[in-house]
């Protein structure tokens, strides 16, 4: 594994919680652990009182005296919902990789490259820590263990399960009403893609690169799997993803079998990384692809494919978009 790609690797765990490893293109490849299977969005419980009582993912039963004001987002995907629910005025730090929205960059962070500082945590006396699939059980229970009180967010497979996250997330700060009408507002948006998807007869092949440092067995999204948002999103946007025949998420394929299958569109999720559609069609071997020789490679912002926030919403319709252009004129 060359070095530019073992960085890589490290800088997308930070994107995603700071735990696991991921080629740098967007496909995380996590620490295995329970997600809930709720297909409802939790209530307040008692109706008569001010106390939440939810259940997380680890199955623990969390109880917040009242809506949380003091909250810690150890992932970028909780940061962004927060934000995006109405709470970002009551979060008080994050982890470094937090960085969107721009507002969020200027909390202060608690760790994440290398851990978390349980010290910098307690600081900044949290009513609430949001902890993502990504962050340990041990990290949780360390946690605790100082008297904080923590809550762990499922990792959505869908966006089905996405708009459920969402709910909690307004239970337990206090913005069910916002987090309902943001909610509301993708499902919209995404039933507009659905309608003009089903009107296609035909689903354009897909590759979507990870990291090609080595262009001759690139790192691609594979099949659909808990750690996979890329895959279900190309299906939902219209398109076939080629690397959904390999035998894990985030597999390489050879060149031979790259150019056996001969993908129509190609998607550099490593274009943060330089990539660029002149450097493909430079590539030895790549100008007999069928996407290459229709100028048909483009550079997408792997954030919109790869954090489970709302943000996943954008990345179907700029798929959507990309794969069918005339269905959006």
């Amino acid at each position: 594994m060359s070095r530019k790609l073992t960085f890589a690797i490290l800088t997308f765990v930070l994107l995603l919680a700071a735990c696991g490893q991921v080629p740098k293109g967007g496909g995380p490849a996590r620490t295995s652990t329970p997600v809930a299977t709720s297909t409802e969005i939790p209530t307040l419980t008692p109706p008569s009182d001010t106390s939440i009582i939810l259940t997380d993912d680890l199955g623990r039963m969390v109880t917040l005296a009242s809506p949380a004001q003091r909250i810690i987002s150890l992932a970028p995907s909780n940061t962004e919902i927060l934000f995006a629910i109405g709470a970002g005025t009551q979060v008080v730090g994050r982890d470094e990789t937090s960085d969107y929205p721009e507002e969020a960059k200027h909390l202060p962070t608690v760790g994440g490259w290398s851990g978390f500082s349980s010290e910098s945590i307690v600081a900044l006396h949290p009513d609430l820590v949001l902890a993502a699939d990504t962050n340990p059980a041990e990290l949780i229970a360390s946690l605790e263990n100082l008297g904080l009180t923590v809550y762990r967010l499922p990792n959505p497979l869908t966006l089905e399960e996405l708009y459920l996250n969402l709910g909690t997330v307004g239970a337990l700060t206090g913005h069910e009403t916002d987090a309902a009408a943001l909610v509301e507002s993708l499902k919209v948006r995404v039933a507009a893609v659905d309608a003009k998807v089903a009107t296609i007869t035909e689903r354009p092949t897909v590759y979507y690169e990870l990291d090609a440092t080595d262009p001759t067995k690139p790192y691609v999204a594979g099949h659909a799997g808990p750690t996979n948002f890329v895959d279900p999103l190309i299906t939902r946007a219209g398109g076939a993803n080629i690397g959904a025949q390999l035998q894990s998420e985030w597999p390489q394929i050879s060149l031979e079998q790259l150019v056996a299958d001969n993908p129509q569109f190609i998607l550099l999720g490593d274009a943060a990384y330089g990539e660029t559609p002149e450097k493909v069609a430079a590539r030895t071997g790549w100008n007999v692809l069928t996407a290459v020789q229709t100028g048909q490679v483009y550079p997408i912002d792997y954030h919109l494919v790869s954090i489970p926030g709302p943000r996943l919403v954008d990345g179907l319709e700029t798929l959507a978009k990309l794969l069918h252009p005339d269905l959006f004129k």
